[in-house]
């Protein structure tokens, strides 16, 4: 009798920061004899299509959904990287719109599983007409998941972690997401939000419990949902295949050790002039050496020495280095001389930061971003740069916070407690995955047996 690896269709939210997590859980479920469909538009199917080795080529399948036409959304659009910001709900939309093409993904496919992202709510009422079994997966970390069912659930309480909160202006920023997501939702039929019956109401978080078992446990309490981190899902970078910023490389290579910083937001967030200014000037007041990423909205032909203060360039020059666009992250943050990374503190850049022992000098800017950033302070591998009164950068706290990070004591222990972090993250990675691979055998098995006895 032939054995038929279980069929899984992972559905992932269209932005790489979700897809790619995605992508490094895929691999690990078909490591384990799960067979995986990963549905995504062309555009970002084409994204992670060569970052699929021959190990997995013939496990991991890559399905095509296409949304609607809309002249206001070219294929091109059907992401959020480079997306404009204006068209963002638009994006939404045409997802939900989308629902029929994937209906059709479905009954063709008839998966045994389906993984889908904690954004899109609707999946779980279009897999349970389905009669196919559903577990939600989160690419965010548990403590914002955490925090903000309780927002929904218990708002007259105070959330139980104080090292975890929102202050005023993160608020403000919050409630403007909140709208957004609000009238997004007033374009959904109140019944899509209808949990799967075919599940327990799962939630899979690509975190560990070394890290976020209070949070986990505490998500499952607030929200009631079984919480199971699948680890930190880092993508191991395969150095030396291209030559991408090898000059960066050797510049950094006549650097000392743990003296420069990397300076990157990510890839869909953009610096207003006035926080650009501010940044520039306390890298400039540190005395540090740095590489920053700069980027720009897509369309918006500016240079970057227009963007940056008069004559920065100049003053900077020999310890500063700008690039345009994009940047080897991972290269960059696995050298010796980086000793410090000014980030955002995106849910990726965070677990990037933790595998490379890189002390996490935080600016998060929204959404999610504040959250892991105090959740990072308070594992004590961050210092938060503060903003002031009216939520503005300053340039003498940001040189401040990088110098104690570079400079002073905190860099060295922070860096210790990374190393500790890691290698327990490591240890508990295998344990909490097969805890994880076993429930999802279950539910495929089980959806098995029920087709097997309705025949």
């Amino acid at each position: 009798m032939v054995i038929t690896s279980f069929k899984v269709l992972m559905f992932p939210w269209l932005a790489y920061g979700h897809i790619s997590p995605n992508l490094e859980l895929a691999k690990k479920l078909t490591d384990r004899g799960f067979s995986v469909y990963l549905c995504s538009t062309p555009v970002n199917l084409g994204f992670i299509k060569n970052k699929i080795t021959a190990k997995h080529a013939d496990s991991i399948h890559l399905v095509e959904l296409h949304l609607p036409e809309n002249p206001e959304l070219p294929p091109r659009y059907h992401t959020t990287n480079g997306l404009p910001p204006h068209l963002m709900s638009t994006l939404k939309n045409a997802l939900y719109k989308a629902k029929p093409n994937l209906s059709k993904i479905m009954e063709d496919l008839n998966p045994d599983l389906v993984i889908y992202d904690v954004v899109q709510t609707w999946t779980g009422k279009l897999t349970s007409d389905l009669n196919i079994p559903a577990v939600k997966f989160s690419t965010s970390s548990a403590a914002m998941m955490a925090y903000f069912c309780h927002m929904l659930m218990k708002r007259d309480e105070k959330f139980p972690y104080p090292a975890i909160y929102l202050s005023e202006i993160d608020y403000a920023r919050a409630r403007t997401v909140g709208e957004s997501a609000k009238a997004d939702a007033e374009e959904l039929d109140p019944a899509e939000e209808r949990p799967n019956r075919f599940c327990d109401k799962i939630v899979l978080v690509k975190s560990s419990k070394e890290i976020e078992e209070k949070y986990m446990d505490y998500l499952s309490e607030v929200a009631n949902w079984k919480t199971m981190g699948v680890g930190t899902l880092f993508q191991s970078p395969v150095f030396g295949d291209e030559d991408e910023n090898n000059e960066l490389i050797q510049w950094l290579g006549t650097k000392n050790e743990c003296s420069s910083v990397f300076v990157s937001f990510g890839s869909e967030y953009f610096l207003t002039k006035e926080e650009m200014e501010e940044v520039a000037f306390g890298l400039e007041l540190s005395n540090v050496n740095f590489i920053w990423v700069v980027r720009f909205p897509a369309g918006e032909k500016i240079r970057p020495e227009d963007a940056l203060p008069e004559g920065f360039l100049e003053r900077v020059k020999g310890r500063g280095k700008i690039v345009e666009g994009w940047a080897a992250q991972a290269k960059i943050l696995a050298h010796p001389s980086i000793g410090g990374f000014v980030c955002h503190c995106g849910w990726n850049s965070v677990v990037e930061s933790v595998e490379f022992g890189v002390p996490i000098i935080a600016m998060p800017m929204h959404l999610d971003q504040p959250l892991n950033a105090r959740l990072m302070v308070e594992l004590g591998l961050a210092v938060e740069v503060m903003r002031n009164g009216e939520g503005k950068l300053e340039r003498e706290v940001i040189a401040e916070v990088v110098k104690d990070v570079v400079v002073e004591k905190f860099g060295e222990n922070a860096r210790k407690n990374m190393v500790d972090v890691r290698q327990r993250i490591k240890q508990r990675e295998d344990e909490e995955l097969d805890e994880v691979v076993q429930l999802l055998n279950r539910l495929c098995e089980e959806k098995r047996q029920n087709e097997k006895s309705s025949s």
